[in-house]
């Protein structure tokens, strides 16, 4: 009887620190999804100069800039 007691606890506790693994493991995957940069310059198609303070989003989000002297933005 207190043998099967103690093997309950310890395939309980194994499940639990399986879960926890699995968990921090596709945490691990969410962090770094979120860490890229973009970058790049927005050219006018008239004449090539570069676009001064021109509005760049992001498809589907809420994430966006605005371009500097240069033409460039960094999001």
């Amino acid at each position: 009887m207190i043998i099967s007691k103690l093997n309950f606890k310890r395939d309980f506790m194994e499940r639990k620190l399986m879960l926890l693994l699995a968990c921090l493991f596709m945490s691990i995957g969410l962090v770094t999804a979120q860490t890229q940069k973009i970058t790049g310059v927005v050219i006018s198609e008239e004449d090539g100069q570069p676009v001064i303070g021109a509005s760049v989003l992001v498809k589907g989000t809420h994430l966006g800039a605005i371009t500097d002297a240069d033409g460039k933005f960094y999001l």
